[in-house]
C-alpha cells in the first residue's frame, strides 16, 4: 500500500511540474541575417555583406535597437558583433568586419570638422602639432630619440648612366640594424644638390616578381629625379628587401616595423645631409601606399623635410592595414584622436602635393581631405602651398601620370631642372632611364653575406634601442 502511494505521488509531481518556461529573451531572438532583411524593408535600403559575417549570429531584442536614423539603427545592431557599415550609395550599405585601421568616410568627415573647430588659429594649430609630435615619438618608443651612433657605411662601386649615377649602400641606423638602399646622383655638377627620399610600399610586379626598390617604376622615379638635379635615396622597408637577410619576413607585420621604418627615414637624412654634395636646406620625400605613410609621418616628425608628396595614402578614414604603418597607436594621441590626413597636415606650411585616385581610400580627397588641408594651410596664409592631383579613373599605384605630377611639383619647389628630362615635344621622357637587374641593386650581393654583428631577433632590437635612450 505504501509503495503504491509513493509511486502515485511521483506521478502527480511529474504531471504538475511544468517544462522549462520561455523567457522574453528567447521569444525576441532572431538570426542576424533575418534582422538585416527586416531593416532593409523598414528603411527601404539595400545591405550588402558576406554570408560568413552573419552565420550563426543572433540578435536579442532586435526591434528594440531600431531608431529613426538608419545609421544609428545599423550601429546598434552591428557593433555587438564587431561589425561596421559604410554607406556606398544613396540607399546602399556595405557591412564588413571591424578593423582598427579604418572607419567610414562619413565619420572621417565629421572628425575633420571637429579638428578644424579645435584650432581656429595658427597658434592653436602649432600647439596641437607640437603635442602630436611629442606623443608620436612616445608611442613609437623613440622618446627620447636614440643616441646617434656611427653609420659604418658599406658602399658598392659606382654605376654610370645617362645623366646620373647609382651606388648601393648600407648604413647602421642603430648598431646591428642595417638600412639598405640605392643613391641616385646627378652625373653633372658638384652640388650641393637637393635631396629626395623615396620610400616604397607593398607593391609587387606579377610579371617580374620584383618588389620594393627593385621595381621598374621605382627606378624610373629615382633616376628621373636625379637627371633633374636631385640626389635621390631609395631604401628598404623593415624586414623587406635586403632587410630580410637579418629579419624574418614575418617581422614586417609587427609594431617594431612601424618604429624602425620611422627611425630609418630620420637617420637616412642624418647620413645623407652630411655628404658634401647634398644641400641640407632642400629635402623632399615621396612615396606611395605604405611609402606614402612613411612620407607624411617623416615630414610630420622632421622639420628638415621641406617638400613632401604623399601618394594614394592621405585619408580621413583609413590608417594603413599593415602594422608597419599603423601598428603603434599614433591615432590615439590627443584628446581628439588623429588620422592620416591630420598627420599629413603637420607638414604645413611647407609645400605638399597630395596625389589621390578613384579606386581606394583616397577617392574622396577632393571633397573631404583636400578642403581640410587647404583650411589648415590657410591658417598661415599659405593655402596655395598645398595641392591635390586627383586621378579619378586610376587605381592604387605610383604610375606614370602620378610621377609626372610629382616631377612638376618637385621641380617648382626644389629648384630642379625639369627641362633636362623633356623630349623635343616638351613632354617628360623617362625612356633614358636604365632599368637595372635585381642583382645589380644589392648591397650584399647574391650570396647575401651580412655583417656578423647584425641583429636578428625582435627583442634584441628593442634592447639596443633602450640602451641608446
Amino acid at each position: 500500500m505504501k509503495k503504491r502511494f509513493f509511486l502515485l505521488a511521483i506521478i502527480l509531481v511529474l504531471i504538475t511540474v511544468p517544462g522549462k518556461s520561455q523567457v522574453p529573451a528567447d521569444v525576441n531572438k532572431k538570426p542576424l541575417k533575418e534582422v538585416l532583411s527586416d531593416i532593409e524593408k523598414r528603411y527601404n535600403i539595400k545591405i550588402k555583406y558576406s554570408e560568413s559575417l552573419v552565420k550563426d549570429a543572433f540578435v536579442t531584442y532586435p526591434t528594440w535597437h531600431y531608431r529613426v536614423d538608419t545609421g544609428e539603427t545599423l550601429n546598434n545592431i552591428l557593433l555587438p558583433f564587431d561589425l561596421v557599415y559604410e554607406k556606398t550609395g544613396e540607399n546602399t550599405y556595405q557591412v564588413s568586419r571591424f578593423t582598427y585601421y579604418q572607419r567610414s568616410p562619413e565619420e572621417g568627415k565629421k572628425h575633420l570638422a571637429q579638428l578644424l573647430a579645435s584650432y581656429p588659429t595658427a597658434d592653436l594649430w602649432n600647439t596641437r602639432k607640437a603635442s602630436l609630435r611629442k606623443c608620436f615619438f612616445e608611442q613609437l618608443q623613440l622618446s627620447p630619440f636614440p643616441r646617434k651612433t656611427p653609420f659604418n657605411p658599406i658602399i658598392t662601386p659606382l654605376r654610370k648612366y645617362d645623366g646620373y649615377t647609382v651606388q648601393n649602400i648600407a648604413i647602421e641606423t642603430i648598431p646591428g640594424v642595417f638600412l639598405c638602399g640605392s643613391i641616385y646622383k646627378p652625373s653633372k655638377g658638384k652640388g650641393p644638390f637637393p635631396l629626395i627620399l623615396c620610400p616604397y610600399g607593398h607593391f609587387s610586379n606579377p610579371d617580374t616578381n620584383l618588389y620594393g626598390r627593385y621595381r621598374p617604376d621605382m627606378q624610373y622615379r629615382c633616376a628621373t629625379l636625379a637627371r633633374m638635379g636631385a640626389v635621390t635615396f631609395s631604401y628598404d622597408m623593415f624586414a623587406w628587401g635586403e632587410s630580410r637577410l637579418q629579419f624574418a619576413s614575418e617581422m614586417h607585420r609587427t609594431v617594431l616595423a612601424h618604429t624602425i621604418q620611422t627611425l630609418n627615414s630620420i637617420r637616412a637624412i642624418d647620413y645623407l645631409t652630411a655628404l658634401p654634395y647634398v644641400d641640407s636646406k632642400r629635402i623632399g620625400i615621396t612615396g606611395a601606399s605604405g611609402g606614402g605613410t612613411q612620407s607624411f609621418l617623416a615630414a610630420a616628425l622632421d622639420d628638415r623635410i621641406t617638400v613632401s608628396v604623399p601618394v594614394v595614402m592621405v585619408s580621413s578614414f583609413y590608417y594603413g592595414g599593415c602594422p608597419c604603418e599603423s601598428g603603434m597607436p599614433l591615432q590615439s594621441c590627443g584628446d581628439l584622436p588623429t588620422y592620416n590626413v591630420e598627420i599629413a597636415a603637420m607638414a604645413s606650411p611647407r609645400p605638399m602635393l597630395v596625389i589621390s585616385d578613384g579606386e581606394d581610400w583616397t577617392r574622396y580627397v577632393p571633397e573631404i581631405e583636400f578642403p581640410y588641408l587647404k583650411k589648415v594651410y590657410s591658417l598661415y596664409g599659405k593655402a596655395d602651398y598645398v595641392e591635390n592631383v586627383h586621378l579619378a579613373k586610376e587605381g592604387h599605384d605610383y604610375g606614370v601620370s602620378k610621377r609626372m605630377a610629382m616631377y612638376d611639383f618637385m621641380a617648382r619647389h626644389m629648384g630642379l631642372n625639369i627641362n633636362a628630362v623633356k623630349d623635343k615635344s616638351g613632354k617628360i621622357d623617362e625612356s633614358k632611364v636604365t632599368i637595372e637587374k635585381y642583382e645589380k641593386m644589392l648591397v650584399f650581393g647574391k650570396s647575401g653575406t651580412i655583417p656578423s654583428n647584425a641583429l636578428h631577433e625582435e627583442e634584441a632590437v628593442w634592447k639596443t634601442l633602450r640602451e641608446l635612450q
